[in-house]
């Protein structure tokens, strides 16, 4: 206790000046966060009334069995879900928190009944990078619960210690694959609930106590990079995957809830996956939660990721995705590269941009080619080409349609430098949805189409301009946006983002918008060359490598993480976090972490 105190001491006194944000001490922060714990965890008790036996799934029940309260409408629920299984995976992770809070307190023969669905259901492993870690993650809790236990008890007929061997390799594998080259499924506002699900179940229930460490390490590594990428708890930069919900609402999402409970940045929805974290004793790191509320100096953050496993069309089985969001106290925009970097709900790049209050509110801005060519599938997918596009639609039926706001193309090229992106397309003919779209909230306070082929946008403490390179129309019929709509297969778009409080007024920032240097063409391959409000003259053309200042961008050499939050090298398997004097390391080849405060080193 002594040490923890004068650990907090110091931390006081590491602390940069601030001119905004005014962090809470260590001991305010954990007394928060437990707070935020304990209200989700009673409010999905206590959701569904104890005299409604029509509802309520594994998030409601297991809170109520955590805190032992309703028994009898527990049992009942119980009964009633189970008699007609289905999930797959998604029924493994929420049952593994209830066998670990409360379960034991069930009637011998209830437990006896539930424990024997892992003999008689046979979930699909799935097949993705959050199916799997969901899939093993819990398939290695149940397998170490009942060590024992041999194959006539599974449904897969393997024993316990061969499903806990199988499951700890592929973690191992998965852990090291994402911590030295980047995650496939990466940044994603919805999916990042599934990742830090399984790992506080690790954390919080796994024997093992190596095992714990890693999931302890996992949890830190994949929260730092929510943390160092979010602006007031939203998800910001480019993401491998999201809903057309979240992409055109950044506060209805996953992270958003993470968000709330982890910082209390953003407002709370109360969902299940909280809860599942709130019951693991998992607490993140404080360091993490003044990284993720310090925007007083804007920066820039690059990261190293990989596409999903490709299994036709490419000569590269994991393509690198090179990532940059640049981030300020009102404002985050954040770009990949294009191209097909991950299957159907792909976000290239997009602006979010902050607001009091977000919920349900449209604070982003950016552009889609919709594509949807079987290509696409069956470069991912291990379907025939005739029926790839049929059955992705069937889970994900915004998929085929032209006004969807999700999706990658081959045919999309984006570089940003700072805070100036350029996104350019050049779409052949005969491309079903041949053409593109930009999606203009109707949350702004103000959208002006100038004179000088500017769009200058006004949004609380953001102005940005938009400067598109084609002809377009504008399509009134979306109940969130208008929609910038050009039929051109050539296009491309200029976007120049800034504080509010850098100018005297809007017109000022017009001003100085229009007096920057743009050139641009459509003839032939797109291209744009545009000196930005910072200085910087970006030169893209579609089909060949951008430059600043003259010198071409080195992709070979693009971090796995790089800011002033965060640090990490291709290939080391470690990470280094970073605020002020603090220091904060993982190090995934010792299963160690440490942190220390520079100048107060033991």
């Amino acid at each position: 206790m002594k040490r923890y105190l004068l650990f907090s001491l110091i931390v006081l006194f590491a602390l940069p000046a601030h001119a905004q944000f005014k962090p809470q001490s260590p001991g305010e922060y954990a007394k928060a966060y437990d707070a935020r714990r304990d209200s989700v965890i009673q409010f999905l008790a206590n959701l569904v009334p104890a005299d409604d036996l029509t509802r309520g799934h594994y998030f409601h029940i297991t809170p109520r069995a955590y805190l032992g309260i309703d028994m009898e409408w527990q049992l009942a629920r119980l009964d009633s879900i189970t008699k007609n299984m289905s999930g797959d995976m998604f029924w493994m992770y929420p049952f593994t928190m209830l066998m670990n809070n409360g379960m034991d307190t069930y009637p011998q023969e209830v437990q006896d009944r539930l424990n024997d669905l892992w003999r008689t259901y046979r979930p699909y492993r799935g097949d993705t990078e959050n199916h799997w870690v969901l899939y093993y993650s819990t398939l290695y809790l149940a397998a170490e619960k009942w060590p024992e236990y041999g194959g006539d008890r599974w449904f897969n007929g393997k024993s316990s210690k061969e499903n806990m061997d199988e499951a700890r390799e592929w973690l191992d594998h998965w852990m090291d694959l994402a911590t030295t080259v980047g995650q496939g499924e990466y940044d994603s506002p919805h999916y990042i609930k599934v990742f830090v699900s399984p790992m506080a179940l690790l954390y919080g229930y796994a024997k093992d106590p190596m095992m714990r460490q890693k999931a302890e390490l996992m949890l830190d590594y994949l929260i730092a990079d929510f943390a160092v990428e979010s602006l007031n708890g939203l998800y910001a930069g480019a993401t491998s995957r999201a809903y057309e919900r979240e992409a055109i609402e950044p506060a209805n999402t996953s992270a958003a809830d993470f968000g709330w409970l982890f910082w209390g940045n953003a407002p709370p929805k109360y969902w299940g996956d909280a809860v599942l974290v709130a019951m693991s004793g998992y607490r993140p790191p404080y360091i993490l939660y003044l990284i993720a509320n310090d925007r007083d100096q804007p920066y820039a953050h690059r990261e190293l990721k990989r596409t999903r496993h490709r299994i036709r069309h490419s000569l590269i089985k994991n393509q690198p995705v090179y990532k940059t969001t640049y981030l300020t106290n009102d404002y985050a925009i954040g770009f990949s590269q294009g191209g097909l970097l991950q299957p159907i709900q792909q976000m290239t790049w997009k602006l979010i941009w902050k607001v009091d209050k977000p919920t349900g509110v449209s604070n982003t801005f950016f552009t889609v080619q919709p594509y949807s060519e079987p290509f696409e599938g069956t470069m991912y997918f291990a379907e025939p080409t005739d029926q790839v596009n049929e059955l992705i639609i069937r889970s994900k039926t915004e998929y085929g349609r032209a006004n969807k706001w999700t999706g990658g193309s081959p045919f999309e090229q984006v570089y940003q430098e700072d805070d100036a992106l350029i996104a350019l397309y050049n779409v052949p003919k005969g491309t079903k949805h041949e053409f593109v779209s930009g999606f203009f909230s109707r949350n702004l306070d103000e959208s002006v189409v100038d004179a000088s082929g500017w769009i200058f946008n006004r949004a609380g403490g953001t102005y940005f301009a938009v400067y598109p390179m084609m002809k377009y129309t504008w399509q009134e019929d979306d109940a969130k946006a208008r929609r910038l709509s050009s039929p051109a297969g050539k296009a491309g778009f200029v976007v120049q983002v800034a504080q509010a409080s850098e100018f005297a007024s809007f017109d000022a920032f017009k001003a100085a918008i229009r007096a920057l240097e743009l050139k641009t063409s459509i003839h032939d391959q797109p291209t744009a060359t545009f000196t930005s409000l910072r200085g910087k003259k970006i030169e893209a053309t579609y089909g060949e490598v951008p430059k600043v200042n003259g010198v071409p961008v080195d992709f070979d050499t693009w971090p796995l993480f790089e800011s002033k939050y965060v640090e990490a090298d291709k290939g080391s398997g470690k990470m280094l976090i970073k605020y002020g004097n603090m220091r904060h390391e993982l190090d995934f080849n010792k299963l160690t972490k440490r942190e220390w405060v520079e100048g107060w080193e033991d």
